[in-house]
């Protein structure tokens, strides 16, 4: 994110305000997203929910290109927050099987 910072700014026309928010939004569906993924992982399968994980995570990063506004940018963020949530928690689950 710090590496997008150095072009994303001047190219869009984001302050450091809109670009700071935006980045830190991030967390607020991560955080939420983060148990009840580990929890669909656990009930659910492993593999398919990676598999889910892997597939949205890299379509939301796909239209993080297309993005022109900071309102744009702030979804792009909440949707990427909940999209790999609960990656972590769920390629533990998957090695402790």
């Amino acid at each position: 994110m710090s590496f997008a910072a150095l072009r994303m700014k001047s190219e869009l026309g984001f302050s450091d305000s809109v670009y700071g928010f935006g980045a830190s939004i991030f967390f607020l569906t991560y955080i939420i997203s983060e148990i009840p993924g580990a929890i669909v992982v656990e009930r659910w399968s492993a593999r398919k929910w990676i598999a889910r994980i892997m597939v949205s995570w890299g379509l939301i990063t796909f239209m993080t290109a297309f993005i022109r506004t900071g309102h744009q940018f702030y979804a792009m963020r909440l949707l990427l927050g909940a999209a790999e949530a609960s990656f972590y928690s769920g390629v533990i689950v998957y090695l402790t099987h």
